[in-house]
């Protein structure tokens, strides 16, 4: 009872930090033309109200798709057809064909927040208090404490109830479906997945170690007996899932094709504005835009984002096992915002979410890495007016991770998961020690030098020939650390098993 009680407190606190969050700026506010994602998703609600679905996806002159055509999965549409009609019942002006056009008012935005809220209700906070209650091997402290900084976490936060939009629904189907793959619940696992990839196609970036993880169960099991019987369970539920959400868009092969070319615009570049990903940091050095045909930087990004999933994936699919799908979910999402093509800034979002679940077992990386996914939005966030929002959430999240699980006594080589990989190379080097002081001295600088380029960021003026001076230092630190960190994942990943051994065999 008392846990109940405890996770009700930590649901609160994260629900009043997203309320507190809502009633700041929003992406475009008072910004004509274009305005920004706010007016984005009041504008889906107008066309899919207003329109047949077999428009949703067309240029047309009631659709106009350069100005914020629909351009995600068709669950996305179906959410947002929903608030339409709850939109039409409180005021039909908000939705109004053409003249709703950049509406703005202090009742819409209520409106508008309400809806990220109850999408954060049904769907990823119940997963996210559910997925921590269930943690094995696990305090009720730690229970607690893992639910209080993953609701805590200032990233998705000021993304949603700030910048906005619903990253919350198909995070929370994701996480659904790592809950239900704890318990061996295989089927709704598929169907927890299918909903997230059917929201928002950028979870793609989890669906190879989910693959993966349950392709290597059916190995285990046998393909000549009930592991057939599961993979073939398995790609009917995928099928079917995937049929029900397109069944609207698959009457002609010209609206599925028009469907996915909205979803996958190669046409639009390797990379967007400031992004903290492997391509836009090497364009300070070398402009590969220019450089190469559009061509080549589609075949390169795929094979760079090809090889960097390898080695985990073949380890999950030859050895699968729920702490290395965890892993592997961080890493491989890590690898696609790296390297894949077309990679905006908040999709950084898709890997901080599967860190937030590591945060119980590598407190101290887990709180780091979540540190600067957030501090590589910072020019958006600053361009949105959140500069308040950034700090506060950002000082009360690594305030609670700090009291929660002291993280800086969490420095051991069993509490950096690399006490396999050290036992090896001791092997070869007996005096081989140094990975907790170069972590813990590595983290201290780099929490310094974030603080420093905020802080530059927000009070210089940048060199009149490199407006872009600061962005793009911010872009080019955090990529940075995510390449160190996707080092480090692939590494615990790949010695996860030698590690469990290891335990067994002292305890």
């Amino acid at each position: 009872m008392e846990k109940w009680s405890l996770m009700t407190i930590a649901a609160l606190l994260g629900l009043t930090v997203r309320w507190t969050v809502s009633l700041g700026s929003y992406s475009g506010a008072a910004k004509p033309p274009m305005y920004g994602d706010y007016e984005a998703q009041r504008h889906w609600q107008e066309v899919t109200y207003n329109l047949p679905v077999r428009q949703w996806y067309f240029n047309s002159s009631d659709n106009d798709l350069q100005y914020w055509g629909l351009d995600y999965p068709p669950l996305t549409a179906y959410h947002s057809l929903l608030c339409a009609y709850v939109a039409k019942l409180i005021d039909p002006s908000w939705i109004a064909l053409h003249t709703s056009r950049g509406y703005e008012s202090q009742p819409h935005k209520l409106f508008m927040r309400a809806t990220v809220l109850v999408a954060d209700l049904l769907v990823y906070i119940p997963a996210v208090i559910l997925y921590c209650c269930c943690l094995k091997e696990s305090s009720t402290k730690k229970k607690i404490s893992s639910a209080l900084c993953i609701l805590l976490y200032p990233g998705l936060i000021l993304i949603d109830y700030g910048h906005f939009q619903y990253n919350s629904v198909s995070l929370g189907f994701a996480l659904w479906g790592v809950l239900c793959l704890s318990y061996d619940l295989d089927i709704l696992g598929s169907v927890a997945f299918c909903l997230a990839l059917n929201y928002k196609q950028m979870e793609l970036y989890h669906s190879l170690p989910f693959f993966c993880y349950l392709l290597g169960k059916c190995f285990k099991k046998g393909l000549m007996g009930k592991g057939l019987l599961l993979l073939m369970k398995l790609g009917f539920t995928v099928v079917v899932s995937f049929a029900l959400c397109w069944f609207p868009f698959c009457t002609e092969l010209e609206q599925i094709s028009q469907v996915f070319r909205r979803l996958f615009p190669v046409d639009r570049g390797l990379f967007e504005d400031k992004v903290a990903n492997f391509w836009c940091t090497l364009s300070v050095l070398f402009k590969i835009k220019t450089a190469l045909p559009p061509g080549a930087q589609l075949k390169l990004s795929f094979a760079l984002t090809f090889l960097s999933v390898l080695p985990s994936s073949i380890k999950l699919t030859l050895q699968p096992s729920l702490k290395g799908f965890k892993y592997s979910l961080a890493g491989c999402a890590l690898s696609f915002f790296l390297f894949s093509f077309q990679v905006h800034e908040k999709s950084i979002l898709l890997v901080s979410i599967p860190v937030c679940l590591l945060i119980s077992e590598i407190p101290l990386m887990s709180t780091w890495f979540l540190l600067v996914s957030n501090f590589s939005m910072l020019p958006l966030l600053l361009k949105d007016g959140l500069l308040l929002s950034y700090i506060v959430t950002t000082l009360a999240f690594v305030t609670v991770c700090a009291a929660s699980f002291s993280i800086f006594e969490k420095t051991s080589e069993d509490d950096l998961q690399l006490k396999a990989l050290s036992t090896f190379i001791r092997r070869y080097i007996p005096w081989f020690k140094i990975f907790p002081k170069v972590i813990k001295i590595s983290f201290l600088v780099s929490v310094i030098l974030m603080g420093i380029l905020t802080l530059m960021n927000v009070t210089l003026d940048p060199p009149q020939r490199l407006p872009d001076l600061f962005p793009l230092a911010v872009s080019a630190v955090s990529c940075l650390h995510f390449l160190f960190f996707l080092l480090y994942f692939n590494i615990i990943a790949i010695w996860e098993s030698r590690g469990s051994q290891n335990q067994k065999k002292t305890s």
